[in-house]
């Protein structure tokens, strides 16, 4: 990224802001606390983004992290119910759909 602005006054709540991204500009939400607070939830949007996929998006982050990683396996959005939807789950065991809960 060439460039990244984050409003991070108050990391308790959502924050927002905004990535460019070879020459395109590209929201970025955080959601501190999200799911039960167990976990950190991060939502990158934009016309042109440096991944074909969520899956490739979360690759990038568990080889640069080394952290446990989840995204959605599909169309999943935000406020429909997790309880039987898939999610890719990337950690030291690999790569695996799991249920969330």
């Amino acid at each position: 990224m060439d460039e990244l602005e984050l409003d991070d006054s108050d990391v308790s709540s959502v924050m927002k802001g905004s990535a460019l991204y070879d020459g395109t500009r590209i929201r970025i939400t955080l959601y501190p606390g999200a799911f039960g607070k167990r976990y950190t939830s991060l939502v990158i949007e934009g016309d042109a983004l440096p991944w074909n996929s969520d899956l490739d998006c979360a690759r990038s982050a568990w080889r640069s992290m080394d952290t446990e990683i989840r995204c959605s396996s599909g169309e999943w959005q935000e406020g429909q119910p997790v309880e039987d939807e898939k999610w890719w789950r990337l950690d030291k065991r690999g790569e695996q759909l799991v249920v969330w809960n």
